[in-house]
């Protein structure tokens, strides 16, 4: 069983930055998707960037697009959101995800099949 634990959450002003981490244990295939999501207060979940592990392709959310990179430590199994320049309306709690297994760039939420706990964004201006 995939288990996905996040950290790197935190409160911090407008054009600050922040890197969230996710620590992937229990995975058994080398080709699938991970990625992050985010859900802000009353809104439906969405996707925010999502990386391929067979080929390192990656999707980014036109929003962050620019500002946010994400990056994977095959060695250390961990996922990496760098977030910079970060606005009021990125405040959301964000999610790791995976898809395993998958054979290509996986972008809708419902694709997958391993969700970790959360952490809390919060952006002030």
């Amino acid at each position: 069983q995939l288990q996905l634990v996040e950290s790197g959450g935190g409160s911090v002003q407008a054009g600050g930055s922040l890197r969230l981490s996710c620590a992937a244990s229990g995975l058994t295939y080398s080709r699938g998707c991970m990625g992050w999501f985010r859900q802000g207060p009353g809104k439906e979940r969405e996707v925010v960037a999502v990386i391929y592990t067979g080929n390192g392709s990656a999707y980014y959310a036109d929003s962050v697009k620019g500002r946010f990179t994400i990056s994977r430590d095959n060695a250390k199994n961990t996922l990496y959101l760098q977030m910079n320049n970060l606005k009021p309306e990125d405040t959301a709690i964000y999610y790791c995800a995976a898809a395993f297994p998958s054979w290509l760039l996986l972008v809708q939420i419902d694709r997958y099949n391993y969700w970790g706990q959360g952490t809390q964004v919060t952006v002030s201006s």
